[in-house]
């Protein structure tokens, strides 16, 4: 499935709910994708008929304080990436530092994050939950993560680098 422009998204998530089927929603950056970040789409997956990934825009993930050297992938690979996934349906790409607008747009039936957010504001609970769906929590997979290890740091150098050379 190609990435689709929100409107696009739209429609599609509407099909799938006419065919009777359970549309699940999560979203993050994805940047160097990783083990945790495989095991997270693939329950996310699990718990519906089809799986939605909304993915933050490149200006989006600077907001989000992940480094000046982030996101180390452009939003168009990243999101191309996770396209080919057999776990995913169908990919979004959002410039707002939620994916809320996203997801009241969508009106996904489930809306998964990872157990690091229990506890937390979550963005678009409300809106799913007022139409009957719910929030699950992902069992979070420790010891992965992109923010945490040097190599987000050494391979945008290595970009950089490789850039100003041509």
């Amino acid at each position: 499935m190609p990435v689709l422009s929100l409107h696009d998204a739209a429609a599609f998530v509407e099909r799938q709910r006419h065919a009777g089927r359970t549309v699940v929603f999560t979203n993050g950056v994805f940047d160097l994708l990783h083990i945790g970040h495989a095991r997270y789409l693939k329950y996310a997956r699990g718990l519906g008929d089809v799986l939605m990934v909304g993915v933050n825009a490149d200006a989006s993930v600077r907001k989000l304080g992940k480094g000046d050297d982030r996101p180390v992938t452009p939003e168009a690979e990243r999101a191309e990436v996770l396209s080919s996934l057999a776990c995913v349906d169908a990919v979004v790409i959002f410039t707002e530092e939620t994916p809320e607008a996203v997801i009241e747009r969508l009106q996904p039936d489930v809306l998964v994050k990872g157990a690091d957010w229990e506890g937390r504001d979550i963005p678009g609970r409300e809106s799913v939950q007022r139409r009957g769906g719910r929030v699950v929590f992902a069992p979070f997979e420790a010891g992965y993560s992109t923010t945490a290890t040097p190599g987000p740091r050494l391979l945008s150098s290595f970009s950089s680098e490789k850039r100003k050379r041509g």
